[in-house]
């Protein structure tokens, strides 16, 4: 019986990871070790090859390869609210006042050169 060919995404440490930018990436890798990057990376230059990712691989790799240690590496994507949180960190007594913004373009004001004292 012929069994299909396994889909090489399937054995990815990282899931969906070919829908993830070089950013969301950077806060994954730091993670894995020296083995799950060197899978990440032979799968990145054998399908997509995006520069900037086999960049950041690399320097990640070289980096564990070099005696830094992994990690505990983020799950969500920068820059989105963290789901384990709730409400704001800003509180009534925190806020600024609100203001209105000066007014720009007064008709009956007329503008004065800058630094001449000459002029009233």
């Amino acid at each position: 019986m012929n069994m299909p060919p396994n889909d090489p995404r399937e054995e990815l440490p990282i899931p969906g990871y070919d829908q993830l930018t070089p950013g969301e990436l950077e806060h994954r890798i730091r993670s894995l070790g020296p083995g799950e990057l060197e899978k990440l990376l032979a799968y990145e230059r054998a399908h997509a090859d995006r520069p900037a990712v086999v960049r950041l691989l690399s320097h990640r790799l070289a980096d564990l390869q070099a005696g830094a240690t992994p990690t505990p590496g983020g799950e969500g994507r920068p820059g989105h609210a963290d789901a384990t949180r709730t409400g704001s960190p800003v509180q009534p007594g925190t806020s600024p006042q609100p203001f209105s913004a000066p007014p720009h373009g007064n008709p009956r004001q007329w503008g004065k050169p800058k630094g001449d004292d000459r002029i009233p």
